[in-house]
C-alpha cells in the first residue's frame, strides 16, 4: 500500500455493507419471513422494503407487529444467525465493490465499514475479502442510534481521526444504497454516493447518484469532493444538503 497522492481531498472512504459491498438483502428478506411465518404469520414484499437499511431494532420492531412472539434481542439474534449461516455458504459481493476497495488500498486511502448489521455478521463479510482493507468497524451493536441518524458514520469519522487528528468530514466519500443510509451519511456532512440497488432513490441533489460500483474508481470519488463527477452527468456535484 502506498501513500495517498499528495494534495488529494480523499483521505477516507466509509462504506456500507448490506446491499453495497455485498448482495445480502435477499437473505435478510427470506430470514425475516421465515420468522414471521414460524409464528403463524404473512411477510410481504412491501414490509421487507420496509426493512431495508434501518437498525435491527427498528426492524425488530415490525417483525413483532408482523406476529412474531419474541423480544427484540431474541428477533435479532434469530434473524442474524440465518443470514450468517447463508453468508458462510456463499458470500454475493455487488458489481465493483472489492474491485474498488483493492484500488483504494492500493492508493493508501483509508477504509471504514458504516453498517447497521451487528458485529458477528459484519466481520464474517470482512474476514471472506482477501485483505485487511476496513481498518475501523462501526456495527450496529456498537452505536446508540441507527440509520438514517448519523451517528454511525460520525463515529467513523472521530475512529478515523484517532491515526489522523486532521482528517475531518470534508475528507470523506460514503457508498450507501438504502434510503436511511443515505440520509444518515447525508446527514453527517459527508459526501456522499447513493448506489441504489433494492430500493430505488430520488435524485434530489443532496448525494451524487450512480448506478453500479463497477468500473468506478478513485479518480471518480476525488472528482465528487472536488465538486464534480466528470464521468457521470446523472450524478449531482457535491454541494451539501439543498432546499
Amino acid at each position: 500500500m502506498r501513500s495517498p497522492a499528495v494534495g488529494s481531498p480523499l483521505k477516507a472512504v466509509l462504506w456500507d455493507m448490506d446491499g453495497t459491498i455485498v448482495d445480502t438483502e435477499p437473505y435478510w428478506i427470506a430470514a425475516e419471513r421465515a420468522l414471521v411465518e414460524a409464528h403463524g404469520g404473512t411477510w410481504s414484499h412491501d414490509q421487507a422494503m420496509q426493512l431495508v437499511g434501518q437498525s435491527l431494532t427498528f426492524s425488530a420492531g415490525l417483525l413483532q407487529q408482523a406476529g412474531v412472539e419474541l423480544d427484540i434481542r431474541e428477533i435479532i439474534d434469530s434473524l442474524t444467525a440465518r443470514v450468517i449461516s447463508s453468508v458462510q455458504q456463499q458470500v454475493p459481493w455487488r458489481p465493483g465493490a472489492r474491485e474498488l476497495l483493492e484500488e483504494l488500498h492500493q492508493a493508501g486511502v483509508r477504509c471504514a465499514l458504516v453498517t447497521m448489521s451487528e458485529g458477528p455478521l459484519a466481520r464474517e463479510v470482512v474476514a471472506s475479502l482477501p485483505r485487511p482493507y476496513f481498518e475501523v468497524l462501526v456495527t450496529g451493536d456498537t452505536v446508540s442510534q441507527g440509520k438514517p441518524h448519523p451517528e454511525a458514520y460520525l463515529t467513523a469519522v472521530e475512529l478515523l481521526q484517532e491515526n489522523d487528528p486532521e482528517l475531518a468530514v470534508h475528507h470523506c466519500v460514503a457508498l450507501e444504497d438504502s434510503v436511511p443510509g443515505v440520509a444518515a451519511a447525508v446527514a453527517s456532512g459527508v459526501a456522499t454516493v447513493a448506489v441504489p440497488h433494492i430500493v430505488p432513490l430520488p435524485d434530489d441533489g443532496s448525494y451524487a447518484l450512480w448506478d453500479s460500483l463497477a468500473g468506478r474508481g478513485l479518480a471518480e470519488l476525488e472528482a465528487l469532493l472536488a465538486g464534480s463527477d466528470p464521468s457521470d452527468t446523472s450524478a449531482a456535484p457535491w454541494g451539501g444538503p439543498r432546499g
